[in-house]
């Protein structure tokens, strides 16, 4: 991907305030990892007695991941830190309504990036690359998605794929190259009838 320098589009910090609430979740990160070394347990054997996954609690530790309020209460609770965490769970609450996540925070630097790209090339074998997908087509991308997500933060998600795309519409475009292998034209995600409206939509239809 090719950028221009200076094109005048801000950081992901100057676009959606998240520095503050990047260092709360990271904070919250630390503490889960240090209360769950105290008692002496694995990422693995946490999530398994609080029925949350090892990824789940490796990716809050290291703020990939929202700490929700409830896992917060259950690592307090089980882990026996006094409230300690309990007590930020509203912080959090107020921290996500702060933040009006358009994307993952692991995505954030390179849709940056792809807003001030001159020249995007891609090659998929398995879906649709974003850019290209329809409505239907990333809202049944979102709702297969493991683990589950809320269907608030589906209708954010789908928002600011399709708002990506806005690149292609602006002036000038960016060149974009995409090598799609036909399994993926042929793979009707969403069904026969949002199979249609993504080959009407690649074909300008």
């Amino acid at each position: 991907m090719t950028a221009q320098a200076g094109a005048g589009v801000p950081t992901s910090g100057e676009t959606d305030g998240t520095d503050e609430v990047t260092d709360l979740f990271r904070a919250l990160g630390r503490q889960i990892k240090v209360a769950r070394e105290r008692a002496g347990l694995s990422q693995k054997e946490l999530g398994d007695r609080l029925g949350y996954g090892e990824e789940t609690i490796s990716s809050v530790e290291r703020a990939r991941r929202t700490p929700q309020p409830e896992l917060l209460v259950a690592v307090d609770t089980l882990l026996e830190c006094g409230g300690l965490l309990a007590s930020a769970a509203e912080d959090v609450e107020r921290a996500k309504t702060r933040r009006r996540v358009r994307h993952p925070e692991w995505f954030r630097d390179y849709a940056r990036l792809e807003a001030e790209a001159v020249e995007i090339s891609f090659y998929s074998t398995l879906t649709m690359p974003g850019l290209l997908q329809t409505e239907g087509y990333a809202q049944t991308i979102f709702t297969a998605r493991r683990p589950f997500l809320d269907e608030e933060t589906i209708e954010q998600r789908v928002a600011a794929r399709l708002d990506r795309q806005q690149i292609l519409t602006r002036w000038p475009p960016p060149m974009v190259t995409a090598v799609i292998e036909e399994s993926v034209l042929r793979r009707e995600i969403g069904g026969q009838t949002e199979s249609s409206a993504l080959i009407e939509k690649l074909r300008g239809d």
